[in-house]
């Protein structure tokens, strides 16, 4: 097994690539946390942990909340002694708007989500990975964070960020034995959209001309399975890098 003893936070984990990725890391040995603003399907993601004989706990987290970051990680190291791996996966969407039809509230909920908690809980558990050396964060950005025409633009903007960040960080802290790399899924079958209240018609119209070349959408397992090679040694020397998984959506 690939992350045996290892102690992995996964944010977002309640459905999704976050869930895939918490129970991929598990059965390859690590003790993963389950976060998720969603406390009961984080639960259900636990039992399917559980179930088949990993180690796992829930913990509810509003990653816009600095208190609840603070908590998080705290109390992954309360239970388990250390963290080892940080994933980096809770996000939401915009309602695919341009910039002229952005509103100061919806551009800083997708911010405060998409890209201050990375940088709070990546923060937040440096002190940790400094003290042993040893570090590794995966951050889920996406296509978006690529490419101007995937979202709207505070979106985009956000996922730009996020891999800014992803660099940033792995070049700060490589010398101290941390790495950090961020996934670029392309159209994945998750419930983000879910996050989607009021669609900008203008917006998804421009947006949709791209889709027409996108071969295929994703499954979720097949981004754990990205997250689980970004988790392990078998990427040891992979650091400050983005790794698109889109099935050839980019190479256009």
């Amino acid at each position: 097994m690939k992350l045996t003893d290892k102690v992995a936070v996964v944010t977002g984990a309640a459905s999704g690539m976050g869930k895939q990725i918490a129970i991929l890391y598990a059965r390859e040995g690590a003790k993963v946390v389950v976060s998720d603003l969603n406390i009961d399907g984080a639960n259900q993601t636990v039992e399917e942990i559980k179930g088949a004989g990993g180690t796992a706990f829930a913990i509810q987290t509003n990653v816009a909340d600095e208190a609840d970051i603070q908590t998080l990680i705290d109390a992954t190291v309360e239970k388990y002694g250390t963290v080892d791996i940080l994933v980096n996966n809770a996000g939401i969407m915009d309602n695919f708007e341009p910039i002229g039809d952005i509103e100061d509230e919806k551009w800083d909920r997708v911010f405060a989500v998409n890209t201050k908690s990375v940088m709070r809980a990546t923060r937040k558990v440096l002190p940790i990975f400094l003290a042993k050396q040893q570090g590794i964060i995966v951050n889920i950005a996406s296509a978006g964070g690529l490419y101007g025409a995937r979202a709207g633009a505070a979106y985009t903007a956000s996922k730009h960020a996020v891999v800014g960040l992803t660099k940033n960080t792995a070049f700060m802290y490589a010398e101290q034995g941390i790495r950090c790399n961020a996934i670029a899924p392309g159209a994945v079958e998750t419930n983000i959209s879910s996050t989607m209240t009021n669609i900008n018609q203008f917006g998804i119209s421009r947006q949709q001309l791209g889709m027409a070349i996108n071969p295929r959408t994703g499954s979720a397992n097949e981004i754990a399975k990205v997250a689980l090679f970004l988790g392990s040694d078998d990427s040891s020397f992979v650091n400050g890098t983005v790794v698109s998984a889109d099935a050839g959506w980019s190479a256009y």
